[in-house]
């Protein structure tokens, strides 16, 4: 089982550095457990993402990567082990507290899930209205047309989610996800159900987002191409343990025999 400082390691960060300003990774997750039941979904792994980098997390269904994207932003708790956003432990945090470190993240939903009654523009505008009430009506309109520019979908603010692709839907959810300005993205299955072209696109914008903004980012992807395209690093999961993390390059050369039937299949 690897160690919290084991993964720092591998996130190319000295442990030393762990505990100085801007050396302590965005997001650190340290032999963390969560069961449902008598089902083990997670059984001690440990994650560090930095600034700026992406982490993808793949694994056969089931193996509790959407669960490791809820637990990072509070919608689930773990049996034990510690979720560090920044630094700072959200196990035990209140309501206000969690909320507070929410909005530095951002979250894209496996099928985008926007609001059907809500248009495009309204769907983007909707973190701001909750959470930015010094904005005034010009302004939040303007901030919503600068993000739906960033990803390709400003000719379309006064269409309902049903009008358009999937893939557009998915373009619409990152740009939602980035209303807040957050330094943290959690994206789930970002080109499930996309056909090849949307799913380029897809990755595409990841990538030109990431340069922009330079986030700490954490996928979770089936998508063995994709999170070969748009991750620093990848960690693959198998039976709730992460079997081993590091650049493709380092996965392909592993001698792990489920690692190498994982990317034969992939």
């Amino acid at each position: 089982m690897a160690t919290i400082d084991q993964v720092l390691i591998q996130a190319a960060l000295k442990p030393e550095e762990a505990t100085k300003g801007s050396g302590v990774p965005a997001i650190a997750v340290d032999d963390l457990h969560k069961s449902f039941g008598s089902q083990k979904v997670l059984n001690g792994i440990s994650v560090a993402v930095n600034r700026g980098e992406t982490l993808a997390v793949l694994g056969r269904s089931g193996t509790g990567k959407s669960v490791l994207l809820r637990l990072i932003i509070g919608l689930e708790e773990p049996d034990s082990g510690s979720i560090l956003i920044h630094g700072r432990d959200i196990a035990g945090l209140n309501l206000d507290q969690l909320c507070e470190i929410r909005m530095k993240m951002g979250f894209l939903f496996q099928h985008a899930a926007l609001y059907d009654s809500l248009t495009v523009e309204e769907n983007v505008g909707f973190p701001l209205v909750h959470h930015k009430k010094e904005m005034s009506k010009s302004e939040r309109a303007d901030r919503v047309k600068q993000l739906l520019a960033e990803v390709g979908m400003e000719g379309h603010l006064k269409k309902m989610p049903s009008d358009i692709s999937g893939g557009m839907q998915k373009r619409v959810g990152l740009a939602r996800a980035l209303a807040l300005e957050p330094d943290i993205l959690l994206l789930d299955e970002p080109t499930a159900g996309l056909d090849p072209i949307s799913s380029g696109e897809i990755n595409d914008l990841v990538l030109k987002l990431q340069a922009e903004h330079h986030t700490a980012s954490i996928v979770v992807t089936h998508d063995l191409h994709s999170a070969k395209t748009i991750a620093d690093r990848l960690a693959l999961l198998n039976e709730g343990d992460v079997v081993v993390q590091g650049s493709f390059e380092e996965l392909q050369k592993s001698d792990i025999a489920f690692v190498q039937e994982f990317l034969g299949h992939s």
